[in-house]
């Protein structure tokens, strides 16, 4: 029986102490906090990775403090695209929703595409068919808006800019933080699972799908290596299939999970100009969260251990 762990992610970017006011800070420490030990709690009841992490992420999605779900981000025509993805290190099963705005939790859709349909990715009006079909009901747009949000597309429309959602200023303000949320986790029966989801970035155009629901660049598990959820510059993580390569740099190349994370996110990364981080856990129960930004919303848990927070360099988590 394994030692069950489970390790989330809210984003990461240029997120400084100065511009981060204590009271969010503390705003931020108790989400991920709650949601670690949620993680915890499932897999403590002897639930499945699978069923860990599409909670973790749903609760994640139901924050408006993160850029996936409630809460998300505009694009340029002041629509919300959501993408979500979830595997099964187990089975190599996954399922994935690209381009949805009427699905309040895009990983429960993804789930049941990982469940219920022989595809893998399916996107806007046939992913939101699929999830009503399944038991989803369909919501309104307006439901994932914030004010903060709006005010972040505005900015970013007046200075031409497409925006990624938490660098300089307020974490949830202009900026380029990178907006997705994720979690990945070990269960007692050694089986692991990833999810990842986001509402993308700021002022996007209409139809831009970044790494988050592509298997292998912004989500990957396999009980033979490792679980890995990513947040960052989309585009690089897709070109360089970041969550992929880590697997198979353990499995290829022999590397440890430290070592496999680290060439990936402070080497391969950042010489395509890629930044953000990743979350991943291999199948020893082993944990790793580097990121090559300031900052990255993350914590982690092993079954019976407090919840290790974090959002800074300096901080455990």
């Amino acid at each position: 029986m394994s030692k069950a762990v489970i390790a989330i992610h809210g984003g990461a970017g240029a997120i400084t102490r100065a511009q981060l006011s204590p009271e969010k800070e503390l705003l931020y420490i108790k989400a991920l906090s709650e949601i670690v030990e949620a993680g915890q709690a499932l897999l403590e009841a002897g639930g499945t990775a699978l069923d860990a992490v599409t909670e973790a992420v749903r609760m994640l999605e139901e924050c408006p403090l993160f850029n996936a779900g409630i809460g998300a981000v505009f694009t340029h025509d002041g629509t919300h695209e959501l993408d979500a993805c979830i595997m099964d290190g187990n089975t190599l099963e996954a399922g994935a929703v690209a381009g949805v705005s009427h699905i309040r939790n895009p990983i429960l859709a993804a789930r049941q595409v990982l469940e219920h349909s022989p595809h893998v990715l399916l996107i806007g009006k046939g992913a939101e068919n699929f999830a009503e079909q399944h038991g989803l009901e369909p919501v309104s747009p307006d439901l994932f808006f914030t004010q903060q949000r709006w005010d972040q597309l505005q900015s970013a429309r007046a200075n031409q800019q497409t925006v990624l959602d938490h660098d300089g200023g307020d974490p949830i303000d202009p900026g380029t933080k990178f907006g997705t949320v994720g979690a990945v986790a070990l269960d007692k029966y050694g089986n692991l699972a990833a999810a990842t989801s986001t509402g993308g970035m700021t002022n996007k155009l209409p139809g831009r799908v970044g790494d988050s629901p592509i298997i292998g660049a912004g989500c990957y598990a396999n009980n033979a290596n490792v679980a890995v959820s990513c947040t960052g510059t989309g585009e690089v993580f897709m070109k360089t299939l970041a969550a992929y390569d880590i697997a198979a740099l353990m499995e290829y190349g022999g590397l440890s999970l430290h070592q496999a994370t680290e060439r990936v996110v402070m080497e391969k990364l950042p010489a395509l100009q890629g930044s953000g981080g990743v979350i991943a856990i291999d199948s020893e129960g082993n944990v790793a969260l580097p990121f090559n930004s300031e900052g990255m919303y993350r914590g982690y848990g092993f079954v019976g251990d407090a919840p290790s927070v974090g959002i800074y360099q300096s901080q455990e988590g």
